[in-house]
């Protein structure tokens, strides 16, 4: 299903969006907190700073921690029931791995900058400690007997969630989950099995099983949808699965952005569906090249192209691996600009954080 927003409407990004070779999401559009507070986030490649003894999840800070704040992506779970990251500002603190899933309890910490529409996906009560493995890249976190009590339906949510969030941090791939300090081969209420090595991104996320007829022809892909919450956008990625003739990922991906989620979704792609590549993709150092034909620019008369399109083709093509820019032709002439009439002329890359929330 493709749909177009307009941008006509008059609403407070929750986004804060960058259309620059410096990234998506900037600094300049997002409110500052009352009263002023130094927020800062960790940068593209800083990690959780640990020791191989596995008793430290910290970062070394000089600054005050009673007066910063650390952008943190949280992944939350939205009114559709999507697992979905918001970037918080959090307490400067010395376990931020360990805050980070803390904030993700029910009636916890998250409560008083929970975001509308949204809710925390731990069961209330629960207690966290975690550990990063450095040499594994595995964080292990151990829950309290009170992780237990949950829904079934929250199952794979809470997997999900857990993961994500703490493979935001550098240096942690995998996630071993505990109880009590026992190790989980499978979920308490549902049964889900865990992987004795560790779960990562590869889990997939808001899996859409959609269309699925051959599973072991088929490959996952995770791309990024639009959804609104009060007049305000934002990014849902959707792990899909598809058919192993479809060429590479690179053009599975830009097919599934205009083949747009499923109808009973509730999310929405900013590609008509008469969009195309006019060429094959190149790849050079990490950076793809796209020539699209002209229905790129949707409704807009000039050479302009959505900012929410841009953003979900970034996000969605920046999941592969070998991916960290992406520059975008029509009809082989990179004379284009954004909504905001800044010039594409430079690669756009993936954002630091994403569904960044002000206050």
């Amino acid at each position: 299903m493709s749909k177009r927003f307009k941008a006509t409407m008059v609403f407070v990004l929750t986004l804060t969006l960058y259309l620059s070779g410096c990234g998506l999401f900037g600094e300049d559009e997002k409110k500052k907190l009352d009263p002023p507070e130094e927020v800062s986030q960790l940068e593209e490649g800083e990690s959780v700073e640990t020791s191989d003894s596995t008793d430290d999840d910290s970062v070394t800070s000089s600054m005050d921690e009673s007066s910063e704040k650390v952008m943190t992506e949280l992944y939350l779970i939205d009114e559709n029931g999507y697992v979905v990251s918001q970037t918080l500002p959090l307490p400067k603190t010395e376990s931020v791995a360990k805050q980070a899933v803390e904030h993700l309890v029910t009636n916890g910490p998250v409560s008083n900058i929970l975001p509308n529409g949204f809710r925390a996906v731990l069961p209330a009560d629960t207690t966290v400690d975690v550990n990063i493995k450095t040499e594994d890249k595995m964080a292990v976190v151990d829950f309290s007997t009170e992780f237990g009590n949950y829904e079934a339906e929250d199952e794979e949510k809470i997997l999900q969630a857990v993961t994500w969030t703490l493979t935001q941090f550098e240096n942690v791939e995998k996630v071993e989950f505990r109880v009590n300090g026992y190790p989980l081969t499978e979920m308490p209420v549902n049964g889900t099995k865990i992987s004795p090595d560790g779960l990562s991104r590869s889990m997939g996320i808001n899996i859409d099983p959609e269309g699925v007829i051959d599973i072991s022809n088929s490959r996952q892909l995770t791309v990024y949808y639009l959804a609104q919450n009060e007049g305000s956008m934002y990014y849902v990625p959707v792990t899909k699965r598809v058919s192993n003739i479809e060429g590479s990922n690179i053009n599975a991906v830009v097919a599934e952005l205009i083949k747009g989620p499923s109808y009973s979704s509730n999310l929405v792609s900013e590609f008509f569906p008469d969009v195309e590549l006019l060429d094959t993709p190149t790849v050079k150092d990490g950076e793809v090249t796209l020539n699209f034909n002209e229905a790129i620019y949707g409704s807009f008369e000039e050479k302009m192209i959505s900012t929410e399109l841009l953003n979900s083709l970034v996000l969605s093509l920046t999941e592969q691996t070998n991916i960290k820019k992406v520059s975008v032709l029509v009809n082989g002439e990179g004379e284009i600009v954004n909504e905001q009439g800044e010039s594409l002329s430079e690669p756009v890359t993936r954002p630091e954080k994403v569904n960044t929330v002000s206050f």
